[in-house]
């Protein structure tokens, strides 16, 4: 798993919308954050509705399976 970030380095650039509604991630964030080319990425609405959140769908997909073996082993442990 990776380690824990914290929120100071959480805000780590800005980005510009272009006229076509495209924006590039910078470099130095995206070696920061392994973002490859050709990386899947989720982007959802904030839920405050005021902005977007983006997420590598690989780490998405790693985070629901902890997330579902968790909720085994609760199922699990509350059945004993």
């Amino acid at each position: 798993m990776t380690p824990k970030m914290r929120m100071e380095d959480s805000c780590i650039g800005t980005v510009t919308v272009g006229e076509r509604g495209q924006v590039v991630i910078p470099a130095d964030v995206r070696k920061k954050l392994k973002i490859n080319t050709g990386d899947k990425m989720l982007i959802m609405s904030h839920p405050s509705g005021d902005g977007l959140v983006i997420f590598k769908i690989d780490a998405v997909r790693e985070f629901l399976g902890h997330l579902a073996a968790g909720l085994s082993k609760a199922q699990e442990d509350s059945n004993l």
